[in-house]
C-alpha cells in the first residue's frame, strides 16, 4: 500500500511540504528490529528523508508519527548507489543513515515498490549533485536496463548513445532470434495450494514443504482462505498473513537457504514466492497483481493474485485463484477464470508499453482451490470408487476435466495425472470424509496445471499428514527448461542485428497501408464490448513503429469510452475497443456526447494517419438519473432522443414536465427490487454472490426496451444488476450536496435517532422514496436471515459505499462512518 497521503496529512499545509513516496521499512534501533515508514519529503526542490513511527495500517495522519529526519545532501550519493545495487540484483538492502545524534540502519525489501521508492529518491539527489551523470550510468541507468535483460554486458550495448530511439526495434529483433544465443538449462520448481478454511497454522509445514528428496530451485506457495472474518473480507487486513508466511519459511527444505522475494495478498488468497539465494540475481521484472471476481466483479472473496518475473531469459508468470463455490456453478467458475485471464495485467517499466497479459509468458504456472467438483455421482458411488483406488474412473466424472475437454477453460494448459485421494471435504482434524449435515461429495478442489514448453512434472500428490483444514495441501514438482544467454553468441547476433538496421536506414523510411480508415460502432450499449480490428500492412523495407498521438488541446489520444490495442508498438493488428460504463454514461444518455472521434496515428519517422470513428449509442437505464427516469412511465429506448435530452440537458427549475405526475420512484428499480422480493427473500449468499454477464445482459434489455412480468436470469443476476444500477447513478441516491451532514449525524450519537430521519428528509422527492425503499427491502431480507445468512454489517457496507458516495475520495473513517449512518436505517423495526 502506497502511505504517503497518510504522511502528507501531518506536513506543514502552508509551506508546500510534498511527499513524494513512502515505503515499510525494518530499522535496526538498540539491537531490536522495528518496523517504520521511509517518506522522500520535497519543499521547494530541497529533499529529506523523514522516518516515521506507524501503527500496523497507515491510513491516516493520525496513525504515523515523524521520527527522525535525513537531509539529502552532496555525500549522501553512496548511500543510494548502494541501495540502488542491492535492490536491483534481486536482495533486500541495508544501509546505515548518520546524523548529527547518531546512525540509523535500514532494510529496505527487494521488490519493485521499493525500485520505485529509490528511483524517486534517485531523482532528488541528482537535483542537488552536478557530478551525478557518473553515478547514474554505473548506478541506477545499467541497472534498470538490466532488469530487462539477463546479462550485464548486454545492458551496457543498449545503453550506447548511438542506438538511441531503436532500441525497441533492437529488442524485437533479439527476441526473434533467442533461439540463436539462448541454450536451456533445467530448474525445479515446487507448487503448493492449500486452503486453510480461516485457521491459524498448528501443525508444521515440512511434511508438505520439504516432502522432495533434493531442495528445489523455487517455492510458489498458496493459501486460500487465510482469514473468513468479516474485518478481512472489508477490510483486507489480517494478523494470519504473518502467522502462515512464518509457518512456510519454517517449512522449507532444510538442505537450502531460501530468500523471500513476494508475498501479495488479496483477502484471503496468498501467494509465497521464495528462490534459492544463490539465484535471486537472476530475478528481474518482479511485479505482482490481483483482481476480485466477488460481487460485482471486485469483491476479493474470490478472485486471483499473481506475480511475473524474469528469471535469466526467461518470462514467468504464477496465478494463485481461488474460484466460485457449490457443485452445479462450474459455468460461474468458467466465468472467473475468463475474468481473471482478461482482467489481471501486469505494467511494464516501459509505461508506454502495453500491460503484459497472463498468457503472454513463456510459462504459466496456475495453481489454488479451483473448485471444480465430481458431478453425476452420488457420494456412496464416490467413496466405492476411492476404497477401490480407481482414480481414473473418478477423474471422468471431474468437472474440470470436463470443461477442459470441452475448451471451455485451460486452453493449452497441462495438468499431471492425479493419483491421489480427493482434497475436500474433510473434517477438521482427521482424515475422515465429511460427516456434517450437508455431507459433502469428495471432489479434486485443489489443483496444479502449467502452460508452456519445456516443462515436466516429476511429481503431483496431496499430503494427508496435515490435518489443520477440511482441505488438504497439494503439491507438484516441476522440472522447467529456463532460457540461459550464450554472452558470445547474443553479441554476435546484436551487432549483426544493428548493421541490418543501419542499411536499411540508410535505404528507405517506414511507410504503411491501412486496411480502413473509417470505423463504425453499431447500437452500443451499457458494459457491453465491441470490436474492431484495424490491420496496418507494411508496405516499406524497415520495421514500423506507430503510436496513437494526442491532438491539440486534448488530455489523451482518444474518448474514455474508446480504446486502442496496442496503442503503440509494432503490431499488424490493432483492435479498437468501445466499451461505455458508469463514467461514460451519463454523458452518452444525456446526449452532450457522440460516438464520435478522431484518431492520429503516428508513424516514427514517418507521417500520420487520421482515422475516423463513429457509431449510435442506446440510451440505458443505467448511468440516468433518478430525476430524469421518475419522468418517464415508457422505457427509455422507445422515448425519442430529443426528449431524453431535453429532459437531461437542464436544471430541475427549467425541465419540461413529460408526464402530468411524476413515478415516485423509477420503474427500473421497482421492478428489480419487487423480482428479488417475490424470488430471493430466502436466497442464499444474496448481493455476495455475482450473477452471469449474459444474464445481466438480458436484464439490462428488458429494463430499457420493456417491462415483462417477471425479470430473466437467477436472483443473483438481478441483484447484481441492482447494484450497477446505483452505482452508475449520476447523482447518488444521497445527492453529494447532503454527504457531509450524514457524516455529521454519525458524530452526534445522542440525537442520532432524531438527525438521521431529519437528513433523509432533505433529499429530492423522488430520492427519498429510493432510499425508503431499497431501506425498506432490506430490512425484509434481514427478517428471513436465517435463511439468507445475510446481516446488517454486509448490507450496510455494501449499500453505504452505493446509496452515500463521496463527492471526493473517500478515506476508511469516513467510509465507516457511511456504514453507521445507514445501519440506523437497516435496524429498524426489525424486532
Amino acid at each position: 500500500m502506497d502511505q504517503s497521503f497518510a504522511i502528507q496529512e501531518i506536513l506543514p499545509q502552508d509551506e508546500n511540504y510534498c511527499c513524494k513516496h513512502a515505503v515499510q521499512c525494518l530499522v535496526y534501533v538498540d539491537n531490536v528490529t522495528e518496523s517504520r515508514l521511509l517518506g522522500l519529503v520535497e519543499r521547494t526542490k530541497e529533499h529529506a528523508l523523514f522516518v516515521f513511527t506507524h501503527r500496523r495500517m497507515a491510513i491516516t495522519g493520525e496513525d504515523v508519527t515523524l521520527y527522525d529526519i535525513f537531509p539529502i545532501s552532496n555525500d549522501f550519493g553512496q548511500v543510494i548507489k548502494c541501495m540502488l545495487h542491492d535492490i536491483y540484483i534481486g536482495a533486500d538492502t541495508r544501509v546505515r543513515l548518520n546524523f548529527q545524534d547518531g546512525e540509523l540502519e535500514v532494510r529496505l525489501p527487494f521488490g519493485s515498490h521499493s525500485r520505485l521508492f529509490l528511483s524517486e529518491v534517485n531523482r532528488a539527489w541528482s537535483v542537488k549533485r552536478e557530478g551525478w551523470d557518473e553515478l547514474k550510468r554505473e548506478g541506477r541507468d545499467d541497472l534498470v536496463r538490466q532488469s530487462s535483460h539477463t546479462a550485464s554486458n548486454k545492458a551496457t550495448m543498449l545503453a550506447m548513445p548511438q542506438f538511441g530511439l531503436r532500441d525497441n526495434l533492437v529488442r524485437c529483433e533479439l527476441l526473434k532470434n533467442e533461439d540463436i544465443y539462448t541454450y536451456l538449462e533445467n530448474f525445479s520448481f515446487f507448487l503448493g495450494t492449500y486452503n486453510v478454511n480461516g485457521q491459524t497454522p498448528k501443525e508444521g509445514l515440512r511434511p508438505w514443504l520439504g516432502s522432495t528428496s533434493t531442495p528445489p530451485d523455487m517455492y510458489c506457495v498458496g493459501f486460500q482462505e487465510l482469514d473468513l472474518s468479516k474485518e478481512a473480507f472489508f477490510f483486507n487486513d489480517t494478523p494470519k498473513e504473518t502467522e502462515w508466511m512464518k509457518a512456510v519459511s519454517e517449512g522449507l527444505h532444510p538442505d537450502a537457504k531460501y530468500a523471500l522475494v513476494k508475498l501479495v495478498r488479496l483477502v484471503g488468497i496468498m501467494l509465497l514466492f521464495y528462490v534459492r539465494n544463490e539465484h535471486a540475481k537472476h530475478i528481474s521484472e518482479m511485479e505482482a497483481e490481483t483482481v476480485g471476481t466477488g460481487i460485482m466483479g471486485r469483491m476479493g472473496n474470490k478472485g486471483a493474485v499473481a506475480i511475473r518475473f524474469r528469471f535469466h531469459n526467461s518470462d514467468i508468470c504464477v496465478v494463485n485463484s481461488h474460484l466460485a463455490a457449490h457443485i452445479e456453478e462450474y459455468e460461474r467458475r468458467n466465468q472467473d477464470y475468463k475474468d481473471i485471464c482478461s482482467r489481471l495485467l501486469f505494467r511494464q517499466h516501459d509505461p508506454a508499453l502495453a500491460p503484459l497479459a497472463i498468457m503472454k509468458h513463456d510459462v504459466v504456472l496456475w495453481l489454488g482451490d479451483l473448485n471444480y467438483r465430481l458431478s453425476d455421482l452420488d457420494v456412496d458411488n464416490v467413496k466405492d470408487l476411492i476404497a477401490k483406488k480407481d482414480f481414473e474412473t473418478l477423474h471422468s466424472y471431474d468437472q474440470l476435466k470436463r470443461q477442459i475437454d470441452e475448451k471451455a477453460v485451460f486452453v493449452g494448459f497441462v495438468e499431471g495425472e492425479i493419483g491421489f485421494l480427493p482434497t475436500y471435504k474433510y473434517d477438521t482434524g482427521s482424515d475422515q470424509w465429511d460427516t456434517s449435515e450437508k455431507c459433502r461429495v469428495p471432489a479434486w478442489c485443489d489443483r496444479i496445471l502449467w502452460r508452456g514448453k519445456n516443462v515436466r512434472q516429476l511429481l503431483y500428490q496431496s499430503h494427508m499428514d496435515l490435518k489443520t483444514s477440511d482441505h488438504k495441501p497439494v503439491s507438484s514438482l516441476l522440472e522447467i527448461g529456463i532460457k540461459l544467454v550464450n554472452e558470445e553468441s547474443y553479441k554476435k547476433t546484436f551487432e549483426e542485428i544493428v548493421r541490418s538496421l543501419d542499411k536499411m536506414e540508410n535505404e528507405c523510411i517506414p511507410s504503411l497501408t491501412l486496411s480502413r480508415r473509417e470505423l463504425q460502432f453499431k447500437d452500443v450499449k451499457f458494459m457491453q464490448h465491441q470490436a474492431e480490428t484495424l490491420t496496418l500492412f507494411n508496405d516499406g523495407q524497415v520495421p514500423c513503429q506507430f503510436e496513437f498521438i494526442q491532438k491539440l488541446d486534448q488530455p489523451t489520444y482518444c474518448k474514455p469510452w474508446l480504446t486502442a490495442n496496442p496503442a503503440k508498438g509494432g503490431n499488424m493488428d490493432i483492435d479498437l475497443e468501445v466499451f461505455v460504463n458508469r463514467s461514460t454514461a451519463t454523458e452518452l444518455n444525456a446526449g452532450r456526447q457522440q460516438i464520435e472521434d478522431i484518431l492520429v496515428l503516428h508513424l516514427e519517422r514517418g507521417k500520420d494517419y487520421f482515422l475516423s470513428v463513429t457509431g449510435n449509442y442506446l440510451p440505458s437505464c443505467f448511468g440516468s438519473s433518478i430525476q430524469t427516469l421518475c419522468q418517464l412511465r415508457d422505457p427509455i429506448q422507445e422515448m425519442p432522443l430529443e426528449t431524453i435530452r431535453e429532459l437531461t440537458s437542464s436544471g430541475d427549475e427549467t425541465r419540461s414536465v413529460i408526464i402530468d405526475k411524476p413515478l415516485d420512484i423509477p420503474k427500473e428499480i421497482w421492478q428489480m427490487v419487487d423480482h428479488l422480493y417475490r424470488n430471493a427473500l430466502k436466497q442464499g449468499e444474496l448481493f455476495q454472490q455475482p450473477g452471469l454477464r449474459s444474464e445481466f445482459v438480458e436484464i439490462r434489455d428488458c429494463l430499457d426496451t420493456g417491462m415483462p412480468d417477471s425479470l430473466p436470469g437467477s436472483n443473483h443476476s438481478v441483484a447484481e444488476a441492482l447494484l450497477l444500477f446505483l452505482d452508475a447513478l449520476p447523482e447518488p441516491v444521497v445527492p453529494f450536496s447532503l454527504y457531509q451532514q450524514c457524516l455529521e449525524c454519525c458524530s452526534n450519537t445522542s440525537h442520532a435517532v432524531f438527525l438521521h430521519p431529519q437528513v433523509v428528509s432533505l433529499l429530492p422527492r423522488c430520492h427519498k422514496n429510493v432510499f425508503n425503499y431499497i431501506a425498506a427491502f432490506l430490512r425484509e431480507l434481514l427478517k428471513h436471515s436465517t435463511h439468507n445468512n445475510l446481516d446488517v454489517n454486509i448490507l450496510a457496507t455494501i449499500f453505504a459505499a452505493l446509496l452515500l458516495r463521496s463527492p471526493t475520495k473517500q478515506d476508511l473513517a469516513e467510509k465507516r462512518k457511511t456504514q453507521e449512518f445507514f445501519q440506523h436505517f437497516l435496524v429498524q423495526d426489525l424486532s
